[in-house]
């Protein structure tokens, strides 16, 4: 997310500019996640105007800054999922002509997993976080993101490839992936595609 840090330290600390600011920063991105995450456009549209909303009313409990996009990003997904199984009630229990090719295509990720997978990214010294969040949430290139932090093509892709290891190496902690990559017995294979 393109939202600097001293613009989010600003509104946490209640500034009604920079709240009115960031919500003005943030909308783009957000409705970038949310039109591949939920299911409907309609959906999407609901789950950042929700993300916005919340933003607004709570961002002075935000403990720091840099967790900012994790927290935003994870509202819009909740409620993408949300809107998702609402509208599994829809058909009202009559057989369909065919499957439905979204519920195919994405299959939830388990809540267990998404929540590790925050921490996991949550933990990642700032240095790393930010590339990785640019690069896998935000889907900027290399390029782009090396003009916005200020850094060399070379050092994002290293700082990237590092912060993906040491993601991975925490699911692994937690027993989401076996030793030679393959996902682990307990968790269903869809899970793989995380990372």
């Amino acid at each position: 997310m393109k939202a600097p840090l001293q613009l989010v330290e600003a509104a946490r600390t209640g500034n009604t500019q920079a709240i009115a600011q960031l919500l003005m920063v943030c909308q783009p991105d957000l409705k970038r996640f949310a039109r591949r995450t939920c299911s409907t456009a309609e959906d999407a549209e609901d789950a950042v105007q929700l993300a916005l909303w919340q933003l607004y009313r709570k961002i002075g409990a935000l403990r720091t800054a840099a967790t900012f996009a994790v927290w935003l990003f994870r509202i819009v997904e909740r409620e993408c999922f949300r809107l998702f199984r609402l509208s599994g009630s829809h058909t009202g229990g009559q057989a369909k002509d065919g499957p439905d090719i979204e519920t195919i295509a994405a299959p939830p990720v388990p809540l267990d997993l998404r929540l590790d997978l925050s921490r996991a990214i949550g933990a990642l010294p700032v240095l790393y976080r930010e590339v990785l969040l640019l690069r896998d949430v935000d889907e900027l290139t290399a390029p782009e993101v090396a003009q916005h932090l200020g850094v060399s093509v070379e050092a994002v892709k290293s700082r990237l490839h590092r912060a993906r290891a040491m993601v991975r190496t925490s699911l692994m902690a937690s027993g989401y992936w076996s030793k030679d990559g393959s996902p682990a017995a307990t968790h269903s294979q869809g899970d793989e595609h995380v990372l």
